[in-house]
């Protein structure tokens, strides 16, 4: 196998802006999606997100499936459900758009956890970047299921090796954290924009 787990990601990442730099919606999804090999690599420890993830990916997806032309960009999802007031619906794009920005956050800062803090173990990396991310949306119930899966966190060296495939994993980590976050702060700023940045887990 050539490089490392994060490979398809980062050709994926090129993709994801038009030439007028608006952010792509099937190239961005699939960017997440790529993401998702990395996830299973850390086994149960990752169930909920992953699942959460995908679940987001697949209602964006269907959603832009039903008029590619309309959803091309990734915004437009949002917009159209601004204009009908349906956008702080639990079940909305915006929703589902808003929670995998969240999630990738998170992955994104325990990404960072595992390369800027080597001493660091895996569940200690993981909480961390919880705390930084997610914590804060959460309600008490999935807060308390999340601390549950931290205990099955695997172990930090063997996680590693396994993604590593053959490539340069640390430097792959990095190139994936600093081109793929400015995508993510882009979503929150534009959420920002119509109050929707917000929204707590109910």
């Amino acid at each position: 196998m050539e490089g490392t787990v994060f490979a398809p990601a980062l050709e994926g990442i090129k993709n994801v802006k038009s030439e007028q730099g608006e952010i792509l919606s099937q190239p961005f999804l699939e960017v997440c999606k790529q993401i998702l090999p990395v996830i299973d690599k850390f086994g149960a420890a990752m169930t909920l997100v992953k699942s959460d993830i995908g679940g987001n990916i697949s209602r964006l997806e269907s959603k832009y499936s039903s008029s590619p032309t309309k959803f091309n960009y990734l915004y437009s999802l949002v917009q159209v459900e601004v204009e009908t007031k349906t956008a702080k619906s639990s079940s909305s794009c915006t929703n589902g758009l808003l929670w995998l920005t969240r999630a990738m956050d998170f992955l994104v800062a325990l990404f960072r956890n595992l390369i800027e803090h080597t001493d660091w173990s895996m569940s200690q990396a993981c909480t961390d970047s919880y705390n930084k991310t997610l914590k804060k949306w959460h309600g008490w119930l999935a807060s308390s299921s999340f601390a549950v899966a931290m205990k099955l966190a695997p172990d930090r060296k063997k996680f590693m090796d396994v993604i590593q495939g053959g490539g340069d994993v640390n430097a792959d980590i990095e190139k994936f954290c600093t081109t793929f976050s400015p995508f993510l702060e882009e979503n929150h700023k534009f959420l920002a924009r119509f109050g929707l940045d917000e929204l707590k887990a109910s």
